[in-house]
């Protein structure tokens, strides 16, 4: 019996991703545990594994495919005995009605998680090849990946006139056939925004009456870039967030470091920024109703202070977690700290190392920015915005006027979970921590 091969849901909100590669062809033998594919997510790049042993038959989406749906069948193994040129491609389902309108904002559905190479079984996994994005015209409809069509409408090209012409799957029109065609002006010129499935009215193509076409060079947005923008905008329009903000003075923690440092075994190097991460979570420790995520049926208090991080990457943003933060030595952050920031840029994050936190840290003070207000990553409660150390005049405890290295930080709460006495309290904790840092060893 034929075995499906459908696309794997790599982290719990992965809703689609690309096809990036196939390190496998029709007629190769394959077990399990043998790397099949590369599938690209907004947040990493994943190999894929198979989990049965058998012939590779059919290949249904190419490499390189943008907007495979979870769950949708890509490939098809033969197993041992059974004859591979003669099993024939899964049947298409009929079209699936278009999404009502919603008048307000609706939290996304999480994806169903779905096994890597395994038999399709029913109904959780659909018999379905892979779900083609298409245009409706007249009773039928033409079968386009989501690139094709953006940039179609981008150059003016009306894909009814590809229709039967493209070079993907089951001859759908792909990225380059669009590119290879002559601009057919479409039968109606496409809207200027477009509401998103969460109800948020975003803007579709640049008004060319605004920004003459010829004036500007267009970047397609990529999975990370689009789900970045996707969470952020959701997270500041439906969470209340209030900052609060502290200078804290750091000559006793850089006095710390250069010690620890200099003592720390060959390969060992404490950032300002790990000690950061531990005072956080020391803080969160002290202060556990700051350390707790809302939802519609509760508040969920952690017991655990598990901190994610921003590290800026090509094309986006990512926040790796040290998990069990308060539980570490220093010199074990730095370690993991320089491990998943490494990974990170080169996006090869397993989806657990970067989904999970509790609190977040975003530091620009390598940059020289004083202050900042960041947005809060949902679930999350609470976020961190770190600015630069720098001299600045400070009253000493007997009075005299000094020069000091002093930092500025910003505390983005969600009201829903945390007051502002419950923010200020944690300030309180965090900058005792920094300030006397042999305290963060007791």
């Amino acid at each position: 019996m034929a075995i499906n091969i459908t696309m794997p849901a790599l982290s719990p909100t992965m809703e689609e991703g690309t096809l990036a590669k196939w390190t496998v062809k029709v007629g190769d033998v394959i077990e399990a545990g043998d790397v099949i594919a590369e599938i690209e997510t907004d947040k990493a790049t994943m190999e894929v594994e198979a989990v049965d042993e058998g012939t590779v038959a059919q290949i249904l989406v190419e490499a390189g495919t943008e907007g495979v749906q979870v769950n949708a069948i890509i490939a098809v193994l033969a197993e041992e005995g059974e004859d591979a040129s003669s099993i024939s491609a899964p049947a298409a389902d009929a079209p699936a009605p278009a999404p009502k309108t919603e008048a307000t904002p609706e939290p996304a559905a999480k994806a169903e998680p779905a096994p890597t190479a395994t038999p399709s079984p029913a109904p959780a996994v659909p018999d379905t090849p892979v779900k083609l994005a298409s245009t409706a015209v007249g009773d039928e409809r033409i079968k386009a990946s989501p690139l094709a069509r953006r940039i179609a409408a981008l150059k003016g090209i009306d894909l009814a006139a590809l229709k039967g012409k493209g070079s993907g799957p089951h001859g759908r029109i792909v990225k380059r056939d669009v590119e290879n065609a002559q601009a057919i002006p479409a039968a109606a010129k496409p809207s200027t925004s477009a509401a998103s499935p969460d109800g948020l009215i975003l803007p579709q193509i640049l008004d060319d009456r605004v920004y003459a076409p010829d004036s500007y060079e267009l970047v397609p947005l990529d999975g990370m870039r689009k789900t970045v923008a996707k969470r952020l905008t959701q997270s500041f329009m439906q969470v209340p967030h209030f900052p609060l903000n502290v200078d804290i003075a750091l000559d006793k923690l850089l006095s710390a470091r250069k010690g620890i440092n200099e003592a720390a075994p060959e390969g060992v190097k404490v950032s300002v920024n790990d000690m950061l991460i531990k005072a956080s979570a020391m803080a969160l420790m002290a202060e556990p109703d700051c350390n707790a995520s809302f939802s519609d049926i509760g508040i969920a208090y952690h017991k655990a202070a598990h901190v994610s991080v921003a590290v800026a990457v090509e094309g986006g943003l990512i926040t790796p977690v040290i998990f069990d933060a308060e539980k570490k030595g220093l010199a074990q952050i730095a370690a993991e700290m320089k491990d998943l920031a490494t990974r990170a840029r080169e996006r090869k994050l397993k989806p657990q190392e970067y989904t999970g936190g509790t609190f977040s840290i975003s530091n620009l003070g390598m940059f020289g920015i004083k202050s900042f207000a960041s947005i809060i990553n949902p679930p999350e409660g609470m976020i961190l915005s770190v600015g630069a150390g720098e001299k600045r005049p400070v009253v000493g405890d007997d009075g005299a006027l000094d020069v000091g290295t002093v930092m500025s930080v910003t505390l983005t709460c969600d009201h829903r979970v945390i007051g502002g006495a419950e923010g200020a309290r944690w300030l309180q904790a965090f900058k005792r921590y920094v300030e006397t840092p042999e305290s963060m060893l007791l």
